[in-house]
């Protein structure tokens, strides 16, 4: 006998479609149907994890020891591990008891504190475009979502002024990420400055996202928020090891900051996990610890796989695709090309995928700010990001008529 009761899952309710779905799904028809598609929409790292990681995880799992629950906050050794990272890499001092937290990603991380710190009624500023779990976080918990304009022609310190001037009830958090995905935007340690000073004005949480901390090119070295003088005061920062380590399926990342924030987070994690297993954070001690060479040579590939997209894009002849090259993050983000700008960049996606076989992000899914855009992610090696790039400049030589 069938059931007519239907569940109402309130939560879910609010949470929009996810827009890059109808491009995964063709794809994955395409590759079905014996396709060959270039995967350049999500940002999965294909580099592997250090060996040496490996070796230590894989010999910690060999040890009973290990196989009993783990502390949900990580064990000592690796909060003291994320505090010697932050002493080597910026200069920053934190209390391994109270000032640092072991998450299981930095996904999980932000989204849980978001959960346990705001409710209804509760307004948090976000960037527009962003990754989607800081805007979707805040309505899973509930809360009210404010989107602030991102761009790099706008001052995004005035565009926030300009928000908690019309926004009632005064905000309650503020939720960034610099290197930013998808936009790939970076910042300086002055604008860091004016966040605390704006956060410290207006009484604002600050959650800074940290994940492309180490991927970056040209000789920029990405700030955390953490080196400005008070942050402590108001701020957290998450920092993952997904990309930097290519460690991104063992779910290893950690918030650092604000002795109060972080206390408030290792509370909702005490009911909710027992942490990452105990042999995967003894593994994570040993990227933290041990050589750091295998940083610079992940860093050497992304720099390749990007001059090898936008150069080979932004050659002279047909089918050109001029985009600027980022400083940072594992990400391309290209403005559309005129003269298919009209159709938005959800129709683009699906039409780059038809015609010339390559996956790519649509930039409405990460924000109504991200229209006009999409995200190519550098997940594939330099021969397939070539093919890529043919496919391409042959579908925009080719395929006006399309449009």
């Amino acid at each position: 006998m069938t059931s007519h009761f239907r569940h109402d899952f309130h939560k879910l309710n609010r949470l929009p479609p996810y827009s890059l779905g109808e491009v995964i799904a063709l794809m994955r028809a395409a590759r079905r149907a014996g396709e060959d598609i270039v995967d350049l929409g999500m940002g999965n790292p294909d580099l592997p994890t250090p060996p040496h990681v490996v070796e230590k995880i894989c010999e910690a799992a060999r040890n009973p020891r290990n196989h009993r629950y783990s502390e949900s906050r990580g064990i000592p050794n690796l909060r003291a591990g994320i505090t010697e990272w932050y002493q080597r890499r910026h200069g920053v001092e934190l209390d391994p008891d109270g000032e640092a937290i072991a998450v299981i990603g930095a996904k999980e991380g932000l989204s849980h504190f978001v959960l346990m710190t705001i409710g209804p009624g509760d307004v948090v500023l976000c960037p527009d475009p962003a990754y989607p779990i800081h805007q979707y976080s805040v309505i899973i918990a509930g809360g009210d979502l404010r989107n602030v304009p991102l761009s790099p022609e706008t001052d995004f310190i005035e565009s926030l002024e300009h928000a908690v001037k019309r926004t009632w009830p005064k905000p309650k958090m503020l939720i960034i990420s610099f290197p930013a995905n998808p936009t790939t935007q970076v910042v300086d340690l002055a604008f860091f400055e004016r966040i605390v000073a704006f956060a410290k004005e207006h009484e604002l949480m600050v959650l800074h996202d940290f994940a492309y901390a180490e991927i970056a090119f040209e000789g920029y070295k990405p700030p955390s928020i953490l080196e400005v003088p008070g942050a402590k005061d108001i701020a957290i920062e998450f920092v993952s090891l997904s990309k930097s380590h290519s460690m991104a399926g063992w779910r290893v990342g950690f918030a650092c900051g604000n002795r109060e924030m972080i206390g408030a987070l290792t509370r909702i994690k005490s009911y909710l996990d027992y942490g990452m297993p105990q042999s995967i954070q003894i593994g994570a001690i040993s990227a933290l610890r041990g050589p750091q060479d295998v940083v610079d040579e992940n860093v050497a590939v992304y720099r390749a796989r990007r001059d090898t997209l936008v150069d080979g894009l932004g050659q002279a002849g047909e089918g050109q695709w001029k985009i600027d090259k980022p400083l940072a993050t594992m990400f391309v983000w290209a403005p559309i090309p005129e003269s298919f700008r009209e159709m938005g960049s959800l129709e683009f996606s699906k039409l780059l995928l038809r015609e010339a076989k390559v996956a790519v992000s649509a930039g409405v899914g990460f924000g109504e700010f991200g229209e006009g855009y999409v995200r190519f992610a550098l997940v594939e090696n330099k021969h397939r990001i070539r093919q890529a790039v043919r496919g391409i400049r042959r579908f925009l030589r080719d395929g006006a008529s399309h449009s």
